[in-house]
């Protein structure tokens, strides 16, 4: 048997069923969707999950943007837009699909 955590993950699959009916989305976007459709979970998580999945090629950066505004942390904040990737499985969940035809960006 393999040691360390197991390369499936329920929090990393439902963050792959909302991109699948999302199409693109960026971190904290993802975050405070998942945290409406699922349990509860920190959005250092779901970031976790969104870089995990890249790295297993379910979750693929699309664009990185810079966006200029006034945050406590200086002046720019980067975005990076994660779609899909080759090895996405996604089950098309009903429940994600219902929520984000109501909800609006």
């Amino acid at each position: 048997m393999k040691q360390g955590r197991p390369v499936k993950s329920s929090i990393r699959q439902n963050v792959v069923e909302i991109l699948f009916f999302l199409g693109r989305g960026y971190g904290y976007e993802v975050a405070k969707i998942y945290n409406q459709i699922f349990p509860k979970v920190t959005q250092r998580s779901v970031y976790y999950h969104l870089r995990k999945g890249v790295l297993t090629e379910e979750i693929k950066i699309n664009k990185i943007e810079e966006e200029k505004g006034e945050f406590s942390w200086g002046n720019v904040v980067e975005k990076k837009y994660y779609v899909l990737g080759k090895r996405a499985a996604p089950k098309g969940e009903q429940r994600v699909k219902e929520f984000l035809a109501s909800w609006k960006r």
